[in-house]
């Protein structure tokens, strides 16, 4: 196999930090321009990525630069795939085209099928090994630097939105002739070890389970080893059991869900049962065309209201942050709003929009909890714009001086 996956050491413990691989690389200095935690800038960025940044008008303030979208699925599915097999594939096309010499992604660990380890994949049929969800921490942007030294100029990367923004930030001193950018959208990810303690609370078998995905009708699909498949409503979840620092303060406080400086973001939320790309530039329209009939598209549709739902998640949030117990809703009832909330709650584009509300007040209220002195740098004008609506405004201190989102506009 034309597989490399050098084997990282675990770094010692740091603050806000997800372990994106720069501070593994030759000038591990460069974490202070390329971290998405310290001062993103998003328009200038997106400017920079896209030629202009994302608008204020439409779905662009909540999912960013927007050139089309689409519902998705690759025809046939792949087997072993998350979805359909569309992230991979797009990748595996370059490598066959010769678009990109190799690519960087995440493979599972030998060890443990959850656990993600970094790869750089030279050979499309070796895209194979990438498909799947995996849960946890894994250096990818330390590849960089071994992908070079390996002769590879044109390349490909596969990653969650804090990998992309500090690829970006370095991309132009890197020294590659070009690179696809494919991102995923990511909220809520933790330690392997800790999702292993969330799998042991959804199932008395968990060393079966082979697949999970939260999916858009509020549902989490178990498979297992033996074929069988279980779903269980997101509201039967136990979610009040885990840790309190189960989700770390990273994920807390993402600001960027649809991973906004990718070339091309595949996801589900706004798929409805199907995939959901936003084709944010050139490069990105290329990818996609590079594999023709192969992916069926359609316009992403929209049903619901949102409003009552974010409501009443930046209710709880601001309880949970404030460290008060909530409430849980008694057993009858899940069972109820469980078989509810698939009929007349939020559906498509309006589930994606109602979501990226629910992360900008997951990321203020937070912010204000546990690091109140970064909230100024830290907070993007979007993510207040997204949560305005919701009585969350800046208070005294909390914004910078440096240009507010729309005076990007091009």
């Amino acid at each position: 196999m034309t597989i490399n996956t050098p084997d990282f050491a675990q770094p010692a413990p740091r603050g806000l930090c997800t372990d994106c691989g720069v501070s593994r690389m030759a000038d591990a200095s460069a974490c202070g321009k390329a971290c998405q935690f310290i001062k993103p800038d998003y328009p200038a960025m997106e400017a920079r990525v896209h030629g202009r940044a994302a608008g204020m008008q439409g779905d662009e303030p909540f999912f960013g630069v927007t050139g089309a979208m689409y519902r998705a699925a690759l025809q046939p599915a792949r087997q072993g795939a998350q979805w359909t097999g569309l992230t991979t594939r797009l990748a595996e096309r370059l490598l066959e085209t010769g678009a990109v010499d190799a690519v960087l992604t995440m493979v599972a660990d030998p060890a443990d099928r959850w656990r993600p380890r970094p790869a750089i994949i030279t050979d499309a049929a070796d895209m194979a090994e990438a498909r799947g969800m995996r849960m946890g921490y894994a250096p990818l942007l330390a590849l960089l630097e071994p992908a070079r030294a390996a002769g590879h100029r044109r390349i490909a990367v596969i990653g969650i939105p804090c990998q992309i923004y500090a690829l970006r930030a370095l991309e132009a001193q890197l020294g590659f002739e070009r690179i696809y950018v494919i991102g995923t959208p990511c909220s809520d990810n933790t330690t392997t070890e800790n999702f292993h303690g969330f799998l042991a609370r959804l199932t008395d078998a968990p060393d079966t389970v082979t697949y999970l995905e939260f999916r858009a009708d509020y549902h989490v699909e178990l498979r297992f080893a033996d074929g069988s498949e279980r779903l269980i409503p997101f509201l039967k979840l136990p979610i009040a059991d885990l840790p309190r620092d189960f989700f770390p303060t990273t994920c807390r406080t993402c600001v960027d869900y649809t991973n906004r400086l990718a070339d091309i973001t595949v996801g589900y939320m706004a798929g409805e049962g199907e995939q959901w790309l936003i084709v944010r530039n050139v490069r990105g329209q290329e990818m996609l065309d590079g594999l023709g009939a192969e992916v069926t598209l359609a316009a992403p549709g929209s049903r619901g209201k949102r409003a009552g739902a974010v409501k009443g998640f930046v209710e709880n949030t601001r309880l949970a942050a404030g460290g008060l117990p909530l409430r849980r809703m008694p057993d009858f009832m899940r069972g109820i709003m469980g078989w509810l909330m698939p009929k007349i709650g939020p559906r498509g584009l309006e589930f994606a929009r109602a979501r990226l509300e629910m992360k900008a007040a997951e990321t203020i209220l937070h912010l204000r909890r546990e690091e109140p002195a970064k909230i100024k740098n830290m907070v993007p004008a979007h993510v207040w714009n997204l949560a305005a609506p919701y009585g969350l405004t800046p208070e005294a201190g909390e914004v910078s001086a440096r240009p507010k989102d729309d005076d990007h506009q091009q």
